[in-house]
This record gives C-alpha cells, structure tokens and sequence, in this order.
C-alpha cells in the first residue's frame, strides 16, 4: 500500500477540478511528495472522463488497498465524493475548511477528501490538503479522554459495515460495544489565541 508516511498521494479531478488539483499537487511536490493522478490532466483534455467514474477508480483503489488515502476534486466536491464512497472501505469527506479537513482526519479517520474546484481557492486548497496530510486519527485530542478509541471504534464498525447483515439485525448492531465519551473543554493552554 502506497502510505501516507511515505508521502504517497492518490488525486484525481474531473475537467471542473483540475486547476485547483494541479495547483495544490505542484505545492506538495515541491515538498517531496509523489503523487499519482488518474483523472483528467488538462482543461485542453478532448474527452474528458465524467466525474462519478473518476470517483469510482479512486474508491476502488482504496478499496483494494493499493494506496491508504486520496484527494478528489470536481466542481463542488460532493458528485466525485458520492461516487468514491460507493466503494467499500471508503470513508470520504467533502471539506471546505482547513478546520474540517484537520476534523475529517483526526475524528473520522477520512481515506478520500474531496474538495470543489468552484468553491476553494488555491492557497486555501494547500491549507486544506496539508491539514489533512499531516495528522492521523485522533491527533491533537490527547486531553480528550477516550477520543481515539471512540473514533477508532466508530471507523471499524462503519469500515466492516454489511447493509444486509445490519437489515437481518434488524437494524442493530450485534454485540455492539459503547466506549463513553464526554464532552469537555479544551484546556485553556491549548486554545487557539
């Protein structure tokens, strides 16, 4: 699996998404990141491929495990996002703040973010990418009692989600297992100022 550790990207963009796409990957090489593109490269593209489909071969390839996240990019974000998370084992998120792509990852453990080429600027766009690129799952809620292994537990049991098996369960979870967490606040010394 091509990991994020690594500085392993999977993007992909749909003709709406591309500029706002070659502008934040030309942004993370420069900072030694490899980033493997499977969309549309080019507003000059002569047939260029649909958005849904896109998203698609981006889930699957996170899906099959072959890279551990991606960014997605079209219009608004939310088409090439629907179409990712089709895919199995796919948790995306569409984000339009530096706060909510840090959230999407440190709370939700998002595997493809998606951002709309008509909604964020490019210098916001590095902002939101590099939110999301350089934190993990439950980064920066250390004084959060239990926040990783409420979120953990929150991410596996959607990761191994089956409709099927959750319908015959009548709509439960079977043996489902509550880990509590309180709402607190944060400790004035790690405020924003």
């Amino acid at each position: 699996m091509k990991m994020i550790k690594d500085k392993e990207l999977l993007v992909a963009a749909d003709f709406a998404g591309v500029e706002l796409k070659d502008y934040i990957c030309a942004h993370l090489e420069k900072h030694g990141w490899k980033i493997t593109d499977i969309g549309v490269k080019s507003l000059d593209d002569p047939n260029p491929e649909m958005f849904h489909r896109i998203g698609l071969k981006v889930g699957a390839k996170i899906a099959e495990g072959e890279f551990e996240r991606a960014i997605i990019f079209c219009g608004t974000g939310m088409g090439i996002h629907i179409a990712a998370s089709k895919c199995p084992r796919v948790h995306a998120a569409v984000v339009e703040s530096p706060h909510a792509a840090l959230r999407a990852i440190t709370g939700n453990n998002v595997n493809v973010l998606a951002m709309g080429g008509h909604w964020i600027g490019k210098n916001l766009g590095i902002e939101i990418a590099e939110a999301y690129l350089y934190h993990n799952l439950g980064d920066g809620y250390e004084w959060w009692p239990n926040f990783y292994e409420f979120h953990k537990l929150a991410y596996d049991e959607l990761n191994e989600f089956d409709y099927e098996t959750f319908k015959k369960n009548g709509f439960e979870f079977p043996n489902a297992v509550d880990i509590p967490l309180d709402a607190c606040d944060k400790p004035e010394e790690l405020k924003y100022r």
